[in-house]
């Protein structure tokens, strides 16, 4: 059933500009999917998707399967263009973001795949890190710093 959901999931997003989790739960309760906000978040994790910024400025949700590098620079780019600022409190690391863009930069940040860091969650624009301990909570700010510069 996820393999289908996930295959719809690749198929709605590239036949529609889906800019939301919401919107993309609608399509697929449209094409007979029961499914909630909370699978769709899940989904859109596991299956990598990420944001690009459409021609009229907008963001839509895209499907890469390109190698890794390639991937990487893309994450990084999400970074770059969702970012605001970020600060540090002792081992959380909070960044906040263009509204609406947390999920998609949260999903970048996990797939960049930081041993430091325990977990993230992500609102409308600000996104939570947990880290393991103080000192390495400045080391990823610093990691962030050198990949935005």
């Amino acid at each position: 059933m996820k393999k289908n959901r996930h295959d719809k999931i690749i198929e709605l997003i590239a036949r529609y500009e889906v800019e939301t989790q919401e919107q993309l739960a609608e399509l697929l309760r449209g094409e007979g999917y029961d499914v909630t906000q909370a699978t769709v978040s899940r989904d859109i994790r596991q299956m990598k998707l990420s944001k690009q910024v459409t021609e009229d400025g907008r963001q839509k949700y895209v499907y890469s399967t390109a190698d890794s590098d390639v991937m990487q620079d893309k994450y990084v780019s999400v970074l770059k263009a969702g970012f605001v600022k970020m600060d540090v409190a002792q081992n959380i690391l909070v960044i906040k973001t263009v509204s609406g863009m947390a999920m998609a930069l949260a999903a970048a940040i996990d797939a960049i795949d930081m041993p430091e860091i325990v977990g993230c969650i992500a609102g409308d624009d600000t996104i939570m890190m947990v880290i393991k301990t103080n000192e390495e909570a400045i080391e990823v700010m610093e990691k962030f710093r050198e990949m935005l510069a």
